[in-house]
């Protein structure tokens, strides 16, 4: 994976209307998002030069903006277009695409009335969000230390930078442990998500068993592979999910925009391996984004053995 620093590199970013050079696309230290993590963004991603449930992304932007508190400053059509103009602009043709909308300067404390909402939107290369060699044999997961909290206490369906602390918290634990990525359980102890991905596991009913997203986000890819699975004749449950239940599942996967279809190998002391259903899955979704990667049909492949 590349290791240039985010702020260092060569293109063009779309900011507020106009394609700056990549380097020159910054905020003031004192811009309210920044301080109060009032900033809503996005994470698609661009197959074979076209961006996946793009308008899907910039309707989910548009509302998270609304749940805490603001407007994005031109419409869903006109941040299509702008995403569409920055990955042409930067020869994308298989990568990802950041928008991201946050609150200015104008205004510096709690309150934020009179501030205006800054939009930029950015597109790289970027491959597989775990390694190759962690997506063939399936992930490893530990439960992680912080939970997802109640929807009374925050706007939990907005993708909203300030409900990421938590994931980045939980991640940076189990990843100093050796494990790849962090299970999240909600304030009632229930199986939530992973930190930037939900959870499908596979029992022993050959059913499709995932939580309900009622205090974590629905993600698209989510909504895309239970339409996957359902197309298949797979019976997909939502449901409560406690975590003792992954002694008797079979099989175990994440979904998200940027982890795709991942097995899951390991959660805590629980075991699992890549399956018929898994399998089935990671090629569904890949016919259906247009792929056309290597690593990604090898990993289809191990998931069959």
């Amino acid at each position: 994976m590349d290791t240039v620093p985010f702020d260092a590199r060569d293109g063009l970013i779309w900011y507020n209307g106009e394609l700056l050079p990549w380097r020159d696309a910054k905020l003031h230290v004192l811009s309210h998002g920044l301080h109060y993590a009032s900033a809503v963004f996005e994470g698609e991603r661009s197959y074979n030069g076209s961006i996946f449930k793009l308008t899907e992304h910039s309707e989910r932007l548009a509302a998270s903006a609304q749940m805490i508190g603001f407007e994005l400053p031109c419409s869903v059509d006109e941040v299509d277009r702008a995403c569409a103009e920055v990955c042409e602009a930067n020869g994308i043709r298989d990568g990802y695409v950041r928008p991201i909308a946050w609150r200015g300067s104008e205004m510096m404390g709690v309150s934020a009335q009179n501030t205006t909402t800054q939009l930029a939107i950015a597109a790289w290369p970027w491959p597989s969000y775990f390694s190759p060699e962690a997506r063939l044999k399936g992930i490893r997961l530990k439960t992680g230390p912080w939970k997802r909290p109640s929807p009374e206490t925050e706007p939990v369906h907005a993708k909203a930078a300030g409900l990421y602390m938590i994931c980045t918290l939980s991640k940076h634990t189990v990843e100093n442990e050796g494990y790849d990525d962090a299970l999240m359980l909600d304030w009632r102890g229930q199986v939530a998500e992973a930190t930037g991905a939900n959870i499908f596991m596979v029992m022993g009913d050959g059913r499709l068993h995932t939580p309900t997203p009622d205090c974590f986000l629905n993600g698209i890819t989510r909504q895309t592979v239970i339409d996957l699975a359902r197309e298949r004749g797979i019976e997909v449950v939502e449901r409560a999910i406690m975590p003792d239940e992954f002694a008797k599942a079979t099989e175990v996967f994440l979904t998200g925009t940027a982890a795709e279809v991942t097995p899951v190998g390991e959660i805590d002391h629980y075991r699992f391996t890549p399956g018929d259903i898994t399998k089935a899955m990671m090629e569904d979704y890949e016919k259906a984004t247009g792929q056309t990667s290597k690593e990604s049909a090898k990993a289809a492949a191990s998931a069959a053995e």
